[in-house]
C-alpha cells in the first residue's frame, strides 16, 4: 500500500493564483522524481468548529482558504529518497518562488496506509 505525506495550509486569497502555480511546478516535479500522485484541494465545506477544524489548526484568517494536500509513493523508503531530490531540486528554490503562504502555520506528516477500498 502507498504511503502518504499531507499537508494543509492557510493561504491568502488573494494568493491562491500563486499557490496554484507554485503546486503545479512542485507536483510535476515530485512526479518526475517518483511519486505516484500529487493532489491539491481548496477548501469547500471548511466549517470553523467550535473546538477544532481544518482552519483553527493553521490558524486560518477570514481573509485565508484552508488548502489539502498528499502525495503518494511506493514506500517510507522512497519517499524519502523523492523528497530529498525535491528539496536539492533549484525548481523549487524559495528564491524562484515567493512563499504564497505563511509555512509556520503548515501542518504536515506522513502516513502508513492501513486500508484502500
Amino acid at each position: 500500500m502507498p504511503y502518504v505525506d499531507g499537508f494543509i495550509v492557510a493561504v491568502p486569497k488573494d494568493s491562491i493564483e500563486a499557490y496554484k502555480d507554485l503546486a503545479r511546478t512542485a507536483g510535476e516535479v515530485w512526479k518526475e522524481y517518483g511519486a505516484l500522485s500529487y493532489v491539491e484541494c481548496i477548501g469547500d465545506d471548511v466549517p470553523y468548529g467550535e473546538l477544532t477544524s481544518f482552519p483553527r489548526a493553521v490558524k486560518a484568517g477570514d481573509d485565508e482558504v484552508v488548502v489539502f494536500s498528499w502525495i503518494t509513493y511506493a514506500s517510507r523508503e522512497q519517499r524519502d529518497d523523492i523528497n530529498a531530490k525535491v528539496m536539492a531540486d533549484p525548481r523549487l528554490s524559495m528564491d524562484n518562488w515567493p512563499m504564497p503562504f505563511d509555512a509556520k502555520r503548515m501542518i504536515y506528516g506522513g502516513f502508513k496506509t492501513f486500508l484502500e477500498l
